[in-house]
């Protein structure tokens, strides 16, 4: 019997397996509503509040003369490294940055939109350990980095490479953006991201994607992000701001971030953290306008919070999250795409406080109205570790949120009158017309959530969801197909990527 169980409950597995290698949507159509919780008044209020940051206390723009050069031409009060701007100046530079916008993949079938009611899930980002069940956690390598790469190819519920899945610290830090970018390009066809630790690597990132797509394509179309943060409070630093303006130069999209930690970059309050947010976030996305006007550009947001009793970071709380909510209806307010939010948990494990805090954030998200969630799959220990069996567990909810998002159809089908009429009073509707009609695709199944009776999940192993996580990223690393790759692209990228490395010698810091 317990042979019969196991084997019933393999096959079941496979075919779920089947399904998550099998290919999803380019990106989700949202068919719910983003959700407006806080009322106009308070919302000019905080705006009034990011007005007067900006125009009193200003912001320091940081080893970069040309910004301070651009804001000065811009009419910005320019006084050595600060910067202060008079009310509305900002809000007027942002109504030539585009609404929305197409990332162009290498497939165009995986081109995605951004902005409007697109929503886009992207893995997490920047990590600088790994750490799966078998070996603990470690720093992360290049190997470990295109693994990443190919289960978020393989995953139907992703719609993004993204950029700096983890650190591949194998790999000499003057070097690692082109095999980054070269395993982005080789491993998925779908969009990704750059490098952004400093200009030339920026530059580097979108001179491949002109190999990749043409010169004159890139010059016209957006084919790369470039995630920059503000060294918040109120600093913006010459490294991020000039490769900012490489991406913006070039007419690709940078996402522009604050990294808000509440009680240490920013105030303890969440009113004064998205004040911060606002006047710091709108700042960087008027640089690329003042660099090309018109440059595609994602307004971004990062707002968490503090164990005020030990100076910890903590993600996942309930305080940035509702935050975050306002911070989509200002971004709206600014008709600019959204970043927001991710699976964030400060857990050590893929256990469940990681999913407590990673469902947290990512339904703020997905509420918030965000059209790029960077961090969709594989955050933990506060961003510190990025996880293969979280990636799954993560990747499982991005699963369902595709569903979540699709909201309610109703229609003459779905209302099911004739079905009660077949069914009649106090029978079941199990074996019914309407049931057989809709029983294989009327409710998502979870690749990784065991609904067995307590009998046959014991009798099959009792695992545990990271258990099944594990046994997951292994079969879908073992079924990995690569894409098909122009193999002159593929000869005229790695030619690239080698004489850079020749051009200058190794450097590990």
């Amino acid at each position: 019997m317990g042979a019969d169980r196991r084997s019933g409950r393999q096959a079941r597995a496979a075919e779920r397996g089947s399904r998550a290698s099998g290919p999803g949507p380019a990106y989700i159509r949202r068919n719910i509503p983003a959700y407006d919780v806080m009322g106009e008044e308070n919302l000019i209020r905080i705006e009034r509040a990011a007005d007067r940051i900006l125009a009193e206390t200003g912001i320091d723009f940081r080893d970069d003369p040309e910004a301070l050069a651009l804001w000065r031409r811009a009419g910005a009060e320019v006084d050595g490294l600060r910067v202060r701007f008079p009310p509305g100046m900002l809000r007027e530079i942002l109504r030539d940055a585009p609404g929305r916008f197409t990332q162009h993949a290498r497939n165009p079938a995986k081109s995605v939109e951004i902005g409007g009611d697109a929503v886009v899930f992207a893995p997490a980002y920047g990590s600088p350990f790994v750490m799966d069940l078998d070996r603990g956690r470690r720093f992360g390598t290049l190997e470990d980095f295109r693994n990443f790469i190919r289960l978020a190819q393989s995953s139907p519920n992703l719609h993004h490479s993204g950029g700096t899945i983890c650190e591949p610290t194998d790999v000499p830090v003057n070097k690692r953006h082109l095999d980054m970018v070269l395993a982005h390009i080789e491993l998925s066809d779908r969009p990704f991201m750059g490098s952004v630790t400093a200009e030339e690597r920026s530059e580097d990132s979108i001179e491949m994607c002109r190999i990749l797509f043409g010169r004159g394509f890139v010059e016209e179309n957006c084919v790369i992000l470039g995630n920059v943060n503000v060294n918040s409070p109120l600093v913006w630093d010459g490294t991020m701001t000039r490769s900012l303006r490489a991406y913006a130069r070039a007419n690709q999209a940078a996402v522009v971030v604050p990294f808000i930690l509440g009680g240490a970059m920013g105030p303890v309050t969440t009113a004064g953290g998205i004040a911060q947010s606002l006047a710091e976030t709108m700042a960087g996305c008027a640089l690329t306008q003042l660099e090309r006007k018109g440059a595609p550009v994602i307004f971004g947001n990062f707002l968490s919070s503090m164990a005020m009793r030990s100076g910890s970071p903590t993600f996942g709380t309930p305080e940035p999250a509702i935050g975050s909510m306002v911070v989509g209806q200002l971004a709206r307010r600014l008709n600019l795409p959204l970043r927001c939010s991710g699976n964030f948990t400060t857990s050590k494990l893929p256990d469940a406080q990681a999913m407590t805090e990673g469902t947290m954030s990512m339904l703020a998200a997905v509420h918030c109205g965000a059209n790029f969630i960077l961090h969709s799959a594989g955050f933990l220990d506060g961003l510190l570790s990025m996880s293969y069996e979280k990636f799954m567990l993560d990747d499982d909810l991005c699963g369902a949120l595709h569903s979540y998002l699709a909201g309610v159809q109703v229609d003459d089908d779905q209302l099911a009158v004739e079905a009660f009429a077949e069914v009649g009073p106090g029978n079941h509707f199990f074996g019914c017309s309407h049931t057989m009609a809709h029983y294989r695709t009327a409710f998502r199944e979870s690749d990784l959530a065991d609904n067995d009776p307590f009998e046959k999940w014991e009798a099959a192993g009792a695992a545990d969801a990271a258990t099944r996580a594990n046994r997951a990223w292994k079969a879908r690393l073992r079924d990995y197909e690569a894409p098909a790759l122009d193999p002159g692209l593929r000869e005229g990228l790695r030619d690239f990527v080698e004489g850079r490395k020749r051009a200058v010698a190794d450097a590990w810091y």
